[in-house]
């Protein structure tokens, strides 16, 4: 018999139907001579009940249906008698595909911690949460990808191997088939790469970025959606040394137009969750409200995790100059009585909890900062003319939310050949690495313009989850490459 996802047979009407379902046992309850099943799938938040007649179909039948069993149903569909479900299935059949010893298996049902959840991150997606969380992934990858289609763009796949350095950070993964004991050395005493698998020293890449213009400045509009590493010895909630990351490039858009898709790209696709997936979304938000019922007052969120994605879809971006936000700041009474950790002033980083002031106490609504110090910010951005020396600023953007302060960088990129070789040789960068980049500018330059945006920073705000390794399936960081 055909299987059914039990998300189709929770929307049937057609009760008294026959239907097969598979899946794993969440709980298991019973009383003489009946057994209540919960089982889920995966397609769904939701449980289906299976009620089991013990005395017509035998003790037997539910002897390994413990919490974590995968078990097959061939039943009726009936109207449930019960709350919280409006069908049910009456069990002509219980088959055990998968038993699961219940004194050795680690999700018993109650409630586990998340640092538990992620040492067993082969089991976590068992979880409602997890569950929840991956469900929520797919939809906004997906939402991405038709966003992008309806706007006309092209989806290009850069590399992940690369022998450029899109931040300038240093902060790589090395890629070598060399013998790390014994490695080819040069006249210097330096590993000589050329004799490495790709003749020269590569890495993962931490950007699609450089390599997307090239697209850009061929086929217009087109974006990136793939892994990037870092190799920062971070082990804070908010960072993964593997990640994702979406890079649209966009030839002939400046400034404005990059502020303007920005904004359009990421209410489409919280609006696409919360029309589509509201089901998961309500049980996150359940449950965050209840995590934030027992932290002190001062500490609770203002909105709740619905009120946060309403709140970004229902307003437009501020649109503020870096300059503007600093002088704000500074004149702020949090600045004045010294809430702030981090100092204030023209020329910083800013940290995000300046972000979060601006969004959330001063504006109170979603905030695009522009135009940002030069010296604080990539190699490849466009200089804004006629500046006071000291106080040049390049075409950058970043587009703030409650909660979690940036969630999208971007900017006008520089066209100019001879400015950006400028910075390139100022920066003393690899010129042997870029001379493909600068041929950009060199043969049929144009202004053009993108933003980067981090999946997992979009799947916290989205989630509400508080740790950054909580959004991914499996979560790489400093000292963990398990799974």
């Amino acid at each position: 018999m055909r299987r059914i996802k039990i998300a189709e047979v929770l929307k049937s009407q057609e009760v008294d139907s026959v239907v097969n379902v598979k899946g794993w046992v969440r709980t298991r309850r019973g009383s003489k001579g009946v057994a209540f099943i919960q089982l889920n799938d995966g397609s769904t938040i939701n449980d289906i009940q299976i009620v089991v007649d013990l005395e017509k179909l035998g003790e037997d039948c539910v002897k390994f249906a413990h919490t974590g069993a995968c078990l097959s149903i061939i039943g009726k569909l009936i109207a449930s008698k019960g709350t919280g479900q409006s069908v049910e299935i009456q069990a002509d059949s219980v088959e055990t595909l998968g038993g699961a010893d219940p004194e050795k298996y680690p999700m018993q049902p109650k409630a586990h911690s998340m640092e538990f959840l992620r040492e067993n991150a082969h089991f976590r997606p068992r979880t409602k949460t997890f569950s929840t969380v991956l469900r929520l992934r797919h939809a906004m990858a997906f939402a991405i990808h038709k966003f992008f289609h309806e706007k006309g763009f092209y989806y290009l796949h850069t590399p992940i191997i690369t022998g450029s350095d899109a931040e300038g950070a240093g902060e790589m993964f090395r890629v070598s088939t060399l013998d790390a004991k014994n490695p080819p050395l040069t006249p210097t005493g330096e590993v000589d790469f050329s004799q490495d698998f790709f003749g020269r020293q590569t890495n993962l890449t931490v950007s699609g970025q450089l390599e997307g213009e090239i697209g850009a400045m061929a086929m217009g509009d087109i974006y990136t959606f793939g892994p990037t590493f870092r190799a920062e010895n971070s082990n804070t909630a908010r960072h993964l040394a593997e990640f994702w990351m979406i890079e649209p490039e966009m030839a002939f858009y400046e400034l404005e137009d990059n502020m303007e898709l920005a904004q359009e790209f990421i209410q489409y696709v919280i609006r696409f969750a919360l029309a589509n997936y509201m089901d998961d979304l309500t049980f996150l938000d359940e449950k965050l409200t209840k995590e934030e019922s027992q932290k002190k007052a001062e500490e609770r969120s203002d909105m709740s995790l619905i009120e946060k994605l309403n709140f970004v879809v229902g307003n437009d971006f501020k649109r503020i100059t870096y300059t503007e936000a600093i002088d704000i700041l500074l004149s702020s009474n949090h600045y004045k009585k010294g809430k702030f950790q981090y100092n204030v002033k023209w020329g910083i980083d800013l940290q995000s909890e300046h972000e979060r002031y601006l969004v959330e106490k001063h504006f109170k609504q979603p905030v695009i900062l522009y135009n940002y110090p030069k010296n604080i910010k990539s190699f490849y951005m466009k200089q804004n003319e006629n500046e006071e020396v000291g106080k040049e600023t390049v075409r950058a953007m970043d587009v703030l939310f409650p909660g979690i302060g940036e969630m999208i960088g971007g900017s006008q990129r520089e066209e100019s050949y001879e400015k950006l070789l400028k910075v390139i040789t100022d920066k003393k960068m690899p010129l042997e690495s870029l001379w493909w980049y600068l041929d950009l500018r060199k043969f049929g330059t144009a202004p053009h313009a993108g933003f980067g945006l981090g999946f997992e920073r979009l799947m916290m705000f989205i989630t509400g989850m508080g740790n950054i390794r909580d959004v991914i399936p499996f979560p790489r960081t400093p000292k963990n490459a398990e799974f």
